[in-house]
């Protein structure tokens, strides 16, 4: 039976996904590894998202870098399916929250498909995180963040950040404590961006 998306819950879990094209994804990985096993990690990883998000009893919308696929891996009936908008990642991740939030969500939560110790129990304890609490936060090894929740639209989250680089995450803490946002730090997981960051279960594909 198709669930049905005209009556949200009042949860919502958004997935930035990039369209899996050759030579346009992980490109740090395909600098030492080349094109072809950059792409099959990233598809690796992007299945592995599917997995853990597939049992989540929240609503999810997978928001696509390029063009809707409606006939690709993520289920039509248990992922709505968008298109990112925005000049850059954090007008992006926010016109995606303003989605949400326009739409009658009031706990939201982001992840992307980068991040292999991501777990349904981590996304689940996110949004439990967010009865408590006005934001969640997930930081990665890198210096960046696999999650971001919150109950609310707090743009300045997204203004002013050096995306990609190992400053977001510490810049954002920052901006909790200016506005005085009470924020729940989720345990620090790597995410996948070079070859050394594969774990053994992914080595094979690097080869």
């Amino acid at each position: 039976m198709k669930r049905r998306f005209d009556a949200p819950s009042k949860q919502l879990l958004i997935i930035f996904y990039r369209n899996p094209q050759l030579g346009k994804v992980k490109t740090r990985l395909a600098a030492e590894l080349g094109d072809s096993q950059a792409l099959a990690i990233y598809l690796y990883l992007a299945s592995y998202t599917r997995t853990i998000t597939e049992t989540i009893t929240v609503d999810k919308v997978v928001f696509y870098s390029d063009y809707i696929d409606n006939e690709d891996n993520w289920s039509n009936s248990g992922y709505l399916k968008h298109i990112q908008e925005g000049s850059d990642l954090g007008d992006k991740m926010r016109n995606a929250f303003k989605y949400g939030f326009d739409k009658g969500y009031n706990s939201i939560c982001i992840i992307g498909t980068d991040c292999f110790e991501l777990s349904s129990s981590i996304i689940s304890n996110a949004f439990e995180a967010l009865t408590v609490s006005d934001a969640v936060i997930g930081p990665a090894k890198d210096g960046g963040y696999y999650l971001l929740g919150m109950n609310s639209l707090h743009e300045q989250l997204f203004r002013n950040k050096s995306w990609s680089t190992n400053s977001v995450f510490k810049d954002t803490l920052g901006d909790f404590k200016a506005a005085a946002i009470k924020f729940y730090e989720l345990p620090e997981l790597s995410d996948i961006d070079k070859a050394s960051d594969l774990p053994r279960e992914l080595r094979h594909l690097s080869q």
